[in-house]
C-alpha cells in the first residue's frame, strides 16, 4: 500500500511543485518594478518619458538596458528605442528620463516593453529579468509586456 501512495503522491507532488517554481523564484528575488510615472512634451518636439525603477531583487545590477517599441495613436508600431537604465542599486527607487524624439506623447498610445537585453546582476551571471518584472503606468500612456 506504501508503495502505491508512493508512487502517486511523489510524482504530483513534483508537478505541484514545478508549477510553484516560477513564483518562488520571484519570491526569493523580489520584483522589479518599472513605472511610466509621467510623459510630457519637449519643446521643439519628441516626449521625455520618465521611468521608476524600484529595486526590491535584492540585488543591485550594473546592466540593465531595455528595447521598447514606441506605438502611435493608431496603435501601429512607430519604432523602437533602446534604452540603458542601469545602475539599478539594490532596494532603491531610481528615477530615469528618456526623450523619445519626433514624436509628441499625446500620439503615444503605448510603450511596449519588447525586449530586456541585458540584465547584469552585479558580480553575477546575466539573467532572464523577464519574471521578476512588474510594469505600471501613472501617464496616459500605457506600458506593456
Amino acid at each position: 500500500m506504501t508503495r502505491v501512495l508512493n508512487a502517486v503522491l511523489i510524482p504530483l507532488l513534483a508537478v505541484v511543485l514545478l508549477g510553484l517554481a516560477p513564483s518562488l523564484v520571484r519570491a526569493e528575488t523580489g520584483a522589479l518594478q518599472v513605472e511610466l510615472n509621467k510623459a510630457e512634451e519637449i519643446e521643439g518636439g519628441g516626449c521625455r518619458a520618465f521611468f521608476l525603477f524600484r529595486n526590491q531583487t535584492g540585488k543591485s545590477f550594473s546592466g540593465f538596458e531595455m528595447s521598447l517599441a514606441i506605438l502611435d495613436a493608431g496603435g501601429i508600431i512607430d519604432r523602437l528605442l533602446s534604452i540603458d537604465a542601469s545602475p539599478l542599486p539594490v532596494q532603491r527607487t531610481t528615477l530615469k528620463l528618456f526623450e523619445i524624439p519626433e514624436i509628441s506623447c499625446g500620439n503615444i498610445s503605448e510603450i511596449l516593453l519588447h525586449d530586456v537585453t541585458s540584465c547584469q546582476p552585479q558580480n553575477e551571471a546575466e539573467m532572464d529579468c523577464f519574471p521578476i518584472l512588474t510594469l505600471g503606468s501613472r501617464s496616459a500612456v500605457r506600458l506593456v509586456k
